[in-house]
């Protein structure tokens, strides 16, 4: 009975400790597009507030990867905070094909939820898709839901799944009136302080300051010269500094999704979120999850080597040296958790690539759809057997191969056949036979971890490096290689020690370690592994 009590007593004793040691307020920031290079390239103009502060007071995981393709938005959200992959959580893309309905699915829609704040259809969205739970669910799950989760992003689908199943809110950006809205699935109105913070009309404000280089243009050594030929434009305005956008007069609020000002009312958002909320201020640990899209749309229009994209970051950095300062002033200095991700990166733009002698190339999937349905007609008599292309995949009519009576793996063969003749693809596999890839292991393990029997295509090419489905103006991103698949990992705050780690580590380590060292379960999908480096040794009180 004495041994007994003891080892009670010593129970006790470690999980008063583990209390103790847990933070107010996790903060999840997601930085949409944000390549880990980033974080090296424009160190030297970084403040010491900002990225150096998490960075220098942090633990940075350098060698972060994704460990699924493709890598887009909607999966890599999900894919942090379920510590899961598309073949398990479900979302396998931004968007997928239903060879059911025969239909594209967005990854949060949901007709049987309204809109609230907003009298348009933007507010249609649920995590209904969202087939796991995530670390936020299992946060509130961990103490009868007496910890809150509110999640913030311009994006749906950049609030939404971070924010999970059982979120107190989500909420995003209407570009329709300008404002954040959210839906039935969260509340039946907006709380007062919404209401107030989107009569602010914040947006409108940031229009009105155009957008002008913080420092001289001659002064952006790690960028191109400004105005390439190659780089798209931001909607209603031009390529060119400055930018001008307060007589934006048609959709201006789309116009304003691709202003660094976008970044900036985020973190106002949060900000407010925190005070309305009353975020940090019990006895159990609240999170916020973040998601700041701007820097996606921006990145997308002007590609990585931009000046835009530098100065974007450079003032992005200066807003997050002023969310660190609030956040020590209303959560409290060590007593907040901070992890800071991304989502995927991005190509270089093609027409950056050919002016510098690096190959590169555009493809245009839909073409190629077309002359192989033109092929297999020739070749079998079926009449648009691929019945649509996306995430790089291709989903076959299931129709139509009912009609062949003979073998389905012979115009399986033939098809990726005639993809390997495309000059832009390298590979082309059948989902359905993973054993068969003759691919490196670790690529092979990320079309297997991407491929969803559900949701997914037939079949999957991959392109060359540096080659992707698009136009010549602007970049995207979507594909194995280390340019999107390569992304900042950097832990701040309470619980974390001091550091840096080069052994490859992955985003769907995210949730677990969270779990871990909040001493909760971790979520239900969850395949990531516990970063044990960045975790302080444990304390071990004595048992006398």
């Amino acid at each position: 009975m004495k041994k007994l009590c003891m080892a009670l007593g010593f129970i006790s004793l470690v999980l008063a400790a583990a209390a103790q040691n847990r933070p107010k307020l996790i903060v999840g920031m997601m930085i949409d597009q944000m390549r880990w290079d980033y974080l090296n390239r424009y160190a030297s103009r970084y403040g010491t507030g900002g990225f150096k502060r998490l960075v220098n007071e942090g633990f940075n995981c350098e060698r972060a990867f994704i460990p699924y393709t493709p890598t887009s938005t909607a999966p890599g959200h999900a894919c942090v905070y379920t510590g899961s992959v598309p073949a398990m959580h479900g979302i396998a893309g931004n968007a997928w094909y239903d060879k059911t309905a025969h239909r594209s699915v967005y990854c949060t829609e949901d007709d049987s939820v309204q809109t609230v704040g907003s009298a348009s259809l933007a507010g249609k969205q649920s995590p209904k898709n969202l087939w796991a739970n995530t670390v936020s669910d299992e946060l509130r799950l961990s103490n009868n839901f007496r910890s809150k989760t509110i999640a913030i992003a311009l994006k749906d689908r950049g609030s939404i799944l971070p924010g999970g199943h059982t979120a107190n809110a989500a909420y995003w950006f209407d570009p329709s009136i300008g404002s954040f809205i959210t839906s039935t699935f969260y509340m039946s109105a907006l709380p007062p302080w919404l209401t107030g913070f989107n009569a602010k009309k914040l947006p409108d404000t940031y229009l009105k300051q155009n957008w002008k280089p913080l420092y001289a243009l001659n002064t952006y050594v790690q960028s191109t010269a400004d105005a390439k030929p190659y780089e798209d434009v931001i909607p209603g305005e031009d390529n060119v500094f400055d930018h001008v956008t307060d007589n934006i007069t048609v959709n201006p609020y789309g116009t304003f999704l691709h202003l660094p000002g976008a970044n900036t009312y985020t973190f106002d958002m949060a900000k407010a979120a925190i005070a309305g909320e009353g975020l940090g201020k019990d006895d159990f640990t609240d999170m916020l999850a973040l998601s700041f899209s701007a820097t996606d749309y921006i990145g997308h229009r002007f590609g990585p080597n931009s000046v835009e994209v530098e100065d974007m970051y450079l003032r992005f950095d200066q807003d997050l040296a002023r969310f660190l300062t609030h956040l020590d002033a209303t959560v409290g200095k060590g007593e907040y958790l901070i992890f800071l991700t991304a989502d995927h990166g991005v190509a270089h733009v093609p027409g950056f690539a050919h002016e510098n002698k690096l190959p590169a190339g555009l493809a245009d999937d839909l073409v190629i759809g077309r002359q192989i349905n033109d092929s297999v007609q020739k070749a079998f008599g079926l009449t648009n057997l691929i019945e649509h292309i996306a995430n790089y995949q291709i989903y076959l009519n299931e129709n139509v191969l009912q009609q062949w009576k003979g073998n389905r793996s012979e115009i399986k063969a033939y098809i990726l056949r005639k993809l390997l003749q495309h000059p832009s693809i390298s590979q082309a596999v059948d989902l359905a036979q993973p054993q068969e890839m003759s691919l490196p292991p670790e690529v092979q393990s990320m079309i297997v971890k991407g491929y969803n029997q559900k949701r997914s295509g037939d079949l999957q090419f991959i392109f060359k490096p540096q080659w992707f489905d698009g136009s010549v103006r602007g970049t995207t991103h979507g594909v194995w290689n280390p340019y999107d698949s390569h992304i900042p990992m950097l832990w701040f705050g309470k619980g974390v020690k001091p550091g840096k780690l080069y052994r490859d580590v992955y985003m769907t380590d995210i949730a677990p370690t969270l779990a871990a060292m909040m001493g909760i379960q971790p979520p239900n999908a969850s395949i990531g592994k516990v970063i044990e480096e960045l975790l302080p040794a444990a304390v071990k009180p004595q048992v006398q």
